[in-house]
């Protein structure tokens, strides 16, 4: 009956979910900062998309966690493991510190991957499994 009300009213669904598993952590010190973008010249560094969806996930709670889309589109997911919870990701000699993946696992050479490479097209409710990576 409640459907039945949600159509007749117009009501739309709600945004799809991304869930997001992080396997490969080196410890579950810090956090995870997430960032969800649509928009190709924003990936992965979401600070120039306002519409982005940012958040950070407790590294103890990566294994599983869910990640609201505004709506369908074809969207990328950058992940850091901020281990020293300072918001930001730590770099040596131009090398990060810290862990980082993408959605998709795209292979990585030299800089990060391209929005095309770690795109996906949400339509409804779906998963993504991240592999972190460390380069020191």
């Amino acid at each position: 009956m409640a459907a039945l009300a949600a159509l007749l009213t117009g009501a739309s669904a709600p945004p799809p979910t991304v869930d997001v598993s992080i396997t490969g952590l080196r410890n579950t010190k810090g956090q995870i900062l997430v960032c969800l973008t649509t928009n190709p010249k924003a990936f992965p560094d979401c600070s120039k998309d306002k519409a982005s969806v940012r958040m950070a996930v407790k590294a103890t709670d990566a294994a599983d966690f869910a990640v609201h889309a505004p709506g369908v589109g074809t969207y990328a997911i950058a992940v850091v493991h901020d281990e020293n919870n300072n918001n930001k990701m730590d770099l040596a000699l131009f090398l990060p510190k810290e862990g980082f993946g993408f959605s998709r696992n795209p292979t990585i050479t030299v800089g990060p991957p391209s929005f095309k490479s770690a795109s996906f097209v949400v339509t409804g409710d779906m998963h993504q499994t991240i592999k972190m990576k460390y380069m020191l």
